[in-house]
This record gives structure tokens, C-alpha cells and sequence, in this order.
């Protein structure tokens, strides 16, 4: 769930701590405090008062400084930070109640401590999986950590490592080799790990500004840009299930020599030894530097294969860069936009239709992805439900095995040549609904955009495709768009795009303008043509209540000349705007849009959606 979306759900004081956090970096003059005070500057009394779109800016504009106090946080070894982090981070664990929360922070606790024994024992046991080279490995790293750890205590102090202390010691974990799990289990082999109380976890969490809690709700909330960051904070670069992705692509033979590695049991299954890599924490970018390769593999056999696995496994062609680090980047880079992106690449309907599909189809999938996202509702497969925690349509497909993919792709006769997961997306794709997801695209042009949201629109035909969508919108607000009407009216020389019929003889006239352009700027055009529609209503004797003109954005200038205008009753609504409202008038009380709402010069989206909420 999106920062945002968290705080519309909080009150003041739930949101408090993070607020504080967030004033203490503006106070020390952050890298981006002129854009900060940009937004700051509509209101009088500093961030408290600041909408909840303007706190996620400046979130997004104090990042690295936010980053930076949490990592302040983990110099305090006994604060189990690294063993929270890594239980919020996980997909599926960014909304939960607190007992859930507390149900899960008791198995970690149990599972580290079984981990830490068999660790212990494998030091001891000559006989041990683990090699000599990954006893020596780890020996060193636990005994710089046990020196930096006890040093304060022989200079009569509390034990603590220090950030320069931190710094090398994590260096030295990365030039080893260990995951982060690996880590873990030695850094607590050193500090013995105490369960504390769920309420006094949530609490240290909340004021560090790395969750919200609602206390009406019971309920833990993780930003999706929060997580971001902390798994950056993890040096874990890529979310669990893009990670599951390519590790899915592998041979059974690199799975197995990567969980030898890192100590992972061999009697596992492969998917088994899958998840487990995830967990371990494994560096992506080491495994793809270095882990998937045979010893002798040479630097261009290594792009060549990440190239391929890129291209023919992940469906990325062209993946850029010259070196195998810069592939590697762009690699994740791309795994970040699409975690980013709103889009779930199919429509909503669809996503809802397709889950519906796999339940009757594979009836123990609702308990396989409850278990794997460690969902806590009895039944999850529900679109909204889902994206609440940023799970897609593909991240369901790529848990599903191959020989149940089959199953299903059979039962509701989808394509079965070529990809399974990409023909299961093209039949559930429901175009006018990822028409209408894309609205905003379509009227930007944005032709790129619309192509990567699986859209295949020529650009000669975008205008009209804007002009059908946004008659699908008013219709859907519950609008006559009377198209037999308007082409009555309508002369070779006049042609109005959308006619609403109120009845009564009283019209809406809507425009629609489409511009690849930031900031719609011909204000004496499009004046003429609306003048040219309004003279031709006129003499039929119609009473026009409005004038709307849709458009992707408009210019200060455009704006400054509408407000001017005394001959029209013209409104400007950006197709955003339009959108939004669009969304929020599907779960108001309204049958019928209430027309009188658009009033304003530029059309103010929150007015009206707080009215719909009423």
C-alpha cells in the first residue's frame, strides 16, 4: 500500500512520529530542501498541516537522509532491527494485524535460535556439510564481531558497536561472501536473542518511523516506499518475488551449488531450495556476478548467458549495458520500475476474473499463496485484497507449477503455444478496462507508455481512442451521452465530441484534447471552437449548464485566459482528475454523478472526491 493511501487511513498522532522524523531532516537542511520548501510554502503552519500527497513528496525528496537514520539504529546490536526488517520486508507483510505480526516475530525467534544450534555444531563436527574454506570464513567474521562487541566491556562500557566499526565489519561480510541470514545466525550466536513484547516491538518501530500502527484497527501498515528502502538498508536489491522469478530459470545444478554455499540442507526439494536461497538473503547481484557460473566461465560468456536468461527467461530484450556490473543495474533497476508501477498489466476485472478462474480450477491455491505471502485472511484471492500488498498478476502465475499451469491453461482453453504465463496474461488481458487503467497515457500519447502496459494503439488513432474513453466515463458516471442528439446538431463545420443530455433541454457539452506537450496552451483555438458549439446550442434553443474541456494538463497562462472568459461557463478538468473521480464515484452512494460538483475553473479533484465520500 502506498504511503499516501496509509495516511488517509491514520489519525494525527498515529502519523506523529514519522512526521517528527521527517521535520528533524527539514530542520538540518536536507540536499533537496529548496524543492521541500516549495511544497511547504502553501502552508502556514509547516508539515502538520501539509495533505497527505505533500507528506509522501517530501518523503520521497528526504530519502537518503531517512535512510541514513535508520541505518543509525542498527549500531544498537541487541535491537533485533535486522531480524524485524527482514519479517516487514517480505512480500505479503506489509499490512498486518498485530497478533499476526506477533505470531510471526515468535516463529523467526524459534526458527533463528534452531538455526544457531546447527550452526554451533557444525563448527564442532569435523564431520559437518560445511567445507573448510566456509568454516574459516565464517570464523573470521564472528571473530572481528566478537571483538568489536566485547571491546567496550573490557573499557568498562556498554557493549556497542560503533558505525566505523559497522562499516568494516559489514564490508567484511560482503568480501566473504555471507547472506544476510549467515550473518544473522553468527551475530547471534554472539548476543543471545531475547523475545521481547510484540507492543514494545511495535512501539520501537513506530518511532524510528519504519511502520504505522493503527490503533483502532490493531493493524501494522508498511509503506511500499518504505520497504523499498529498507530492503536497501538489507543490501537485499530486488523484492522476493522477482528474485523467486529468476532463480525459477535456473538448472537444478546451480540451484544445488548455490545452497551448498550457504549452507542450505541438500535434502530439500528444488523449489524447496529456492525459497530457502530467498531467505538466506543471497545477493542477487553475487549470484548473477558469480554463483550461476561455472568456475572457468569467461566475462563474455557471462553476459552472454545473463543476455539470454534476460531475453528468453524474464522476457527483457535488450537489456543495456556494456559491462556485466551495468546489466546487472539495469536488471534491477527494471525489477524496481515495475515493482513501481501502478499497473498491474492486466485490467482489474481481469485480475479479478483470472483468480476467480484458478480457485475452481486449482482449489489449493488460496492456501498456497496464504502460506507463501503469509497472509493472515482465511480467503485472499480478491484483486484489491492482493494489490493492497502489491502482489500482481504474474507474481500468482510464477508460484504455480508447471504441471498445474498446464491444468489450468487446458480447463479454460487458453493458448498453449509459446509462454504459459504470458498467454494466461493475454487472455485475462479485458482491454477497455486497461484502456481505462491507461487513461491518463492515452491522453499524453504516450505511446511507449501504453506498449509496456501490454496497450498495441497507433498513434494516429489515440484522439479518438481519449474521445471513447471519456464517453465510457460519463456513462459510467451515470451521464446520457446522447451521441443520436449531438450528430442532429452537429454540422460539417461544427462537431461537438461529447453531448450530455440532461433532459429538459439543458445540455454538458465536453471537449477533449489530446497533447504529448506538458501544459495545454491554445486557449484562442480551442476558445473559438467551444464559442462555434455554444452559438450552435443557442439556436437550437438548448440551455448549456456547463462547458468541459478534457485535457492531459494545462498551462498558468491557459488557465489565467479561461478565468477572463466571460462569454462561456467553461470548466478545465485534467484527464487525472477526471480518473480519480471516476474511481471514487464506484464506491460512492451516488447512482447518478452530481453535476453541480464541477464548478470550480480547474475542476478540484479533492473537493469533489470528499463530497462523494460523504
Amino acid at each position: 500500500m502506498k504511503l499516501e493511501q496509509i495516511l488517509d487511513k491514520l489519525g494525527s498522532i498515529e502519523k506523529n512520529s514519522f512526521i517528527k522524523i521527517i521535520d528533524n531532516i527539514i530542520s538540518n537542511s536536507p540536499k533537496n530542501i529548496k524543492e521541500i520548501d516549495k511544497i511547504l510554502s502553501t502552508s502556514d503552519k509547516g508539515l502538520k498541516s501539509v495533505d497527505n500527497q505533500n507528506i509522501s513528496k517530501i518523503f520521497a525528496l528526504t530519502s537518503e537522509e531517512f535512510q541514513q537514520h535508520i541505518k543509525c539504529e542498527f549500531q544498537e546490536i541487541t535491537s533485533q532491527l535486522d531480524i524485524l526488517i527482514d519479517i516487514i520486508i517480505r512480500d505479503g507483510n506489509c499490512i498486518m494485524k498485530r497478533d499476526w505480526f506477533s505470531r510471526l516475530y515468535d516463529k523467526e525467534i524459534k526458527h533463528l535460535k534452531g538455526r544457531i544450534k546447527v550452526l554451533e555444531s557444525d563448527f564442532k563436527n569435523e564431520k559437518s556439510e560445511l567445507s573448510e574454506s566456509r568454516k574459516r570464513d565464517y570464523k573470521i567474521y564472528k571473530a572481528c564481531l566478537h571483538t568489536a562487541y566485547k571491546n567496550d566491556i573490557e573499557n568498562n562500557r556498554d557493549p556497542k558497536i560503533t558505525s566505523d566499526e559497522l562499516s568494516i565489519i559489514l564490508t567484511l561480510s560482503k568480501y566473504l561472501g555471507l547472506s544476510q541470514e549467515e550473518i544473522k545466525l553468527i551475530n547471534y550466536s554472539i548476543v543471545p536473542i531475547k523475545k521481547l513484547d510484540i507492543q514494545d516491538v511495535i512501539k520501537d518501530l513506530k518511532n524510528i518511523g519504519v511502520i504505522f500502527y493503527s490503533n483502532k484497527e490493531n493493524t501494522v501498515y508498511v509503506a511500499d516506499e518504505m520497504v523499498r528502502m529498507l530492503r536497501k538498508i538489507r543490501e537485499k536489491e530486488v523484492a522476493e518475488k522477482f528474485y523467486r522469478r529468476t532463480l525459477k530459470l535456473l538448472r537444478q545444478p546451480i540451484i544445488n551449488q548455490i545452497a551448498r554455499e550457504h549452507n542450505i540442507d541438500r535434502n530439500l526439494s528444488h523449489a524447496q531450495k529456492i525459497e530457502e536461497i530467498i531467505k538466506e538473503g543471497v545477493s542477487f547481484t553475487n549470484l548473477l556476478t558469480d554463483n550461476i557460473y561455472k568456475n572457468e566461465t569467461t566475462l563474455t560468456e557471462k553476459k552472454k548467458t545473463l543476455n539470454e536468461l534476460c531475453e528468453k527467461g524474464l522476457n527483457i530484450s535488450n537489456l543495456r549495458g556494456s559491462t556485466l556490473d551495468e546489466k546487472i543495474m539495469n536488471l534491477i533497476n527494471h525489477f524496481e520500475n515495475v515493482e513501481r508501477d501502478e499497473k498491474v498489466g492486466i485490467s482489474l476485472d481481469g485480475f479479478d476474473k483470472l483468480l476467480s478462474e484458478l480457485n475452481q480450477s486449482l482449489p489449493k491455491l488460496n492456501r498456497d499463496i496464504k502460506e507463501q505471502f503469509e497472509l493472515q485472511d482465511e480467503f485472499v484471492l480478491k484483486a484489491d485484497y492482493l494489490l493492497d500488498y502489491n502482489i500482481k498478476p504474474r507474481d500468482i502465475l510464477d508460484l504455480i507449477v508447471k504441471s498445474d499451469l498446464t491444468k489450468f491453461i487446458k480447463d479454460y482453453g487458453i493458448k498453449q503455444r509459446g509462454d504459459d504465463i504470458l498467454n494466461i496474461l493475454e487472455h485475462y488481458k479485458d482491454v477497455e478496462n486497461l484502456y481505462l487503467e491507461n487513461y491518463e497515457n492515452v491522453a499524453y500519447r504516450n505511446l511507449n507508455t501504453l506498449k509496456e502496459n501490454g496497450i498495441s494503439v497507433k498513434e494516429s488513432e489515440l484522439g479518438q481512442k481519449f474521445e471513447d474513453l471519456t464517453k465510457t466515463i460519463f456513462k459510467d458516471l451515470g451521464f446520457n451521452v446522447d451521441d443520436t442528439f449531438k450528430n442532429k446538431l452537429n454540422t460539417k463545420k461544427d462537431m461537438m465530441d461529447i453531448l450530455l443530455n440532461l433532459g429538459n433541454e439543458e445540455i454538458i457539452i465536453v471537449e477533449c484534447k489530446t497533447s504529448k506537450e506538458r501544459g495545454y496552451n491554445k486557449f484562442s483555438s480551442v476558445s473559438r471552437q467551444l464559442k462555434s458549439y455554444q452559438n450552435l446550442a443557442l439556436k437550437n434553443d438548448l440551455r448549456i449548464v456547463k462547458i468541459l474541456l478534457v485535457a492531459p494538463e494545462f498551462s498558468d497562462d491557459f488557465v489565467t485566459d479561461c478565468e477572463m472568459d466571460t462569454e462561456m461557463n467553461l470548466s478545465l478538468i485534467t484527464a487525472s482528475t477526471l480518473s480519480n473521480i471516476y474511481e471514487a464515484f464506484k464506491t460512492s452512494k451516488y447512482e447518478e454523478f452530481p453535476y453541480v460538483l464541477f464548478r470550480d475553473i480547474v475542476i478540484n479533484e479533492e473537493r469533489i472526491i470528499k463530497a462523494l465520500k460523504k
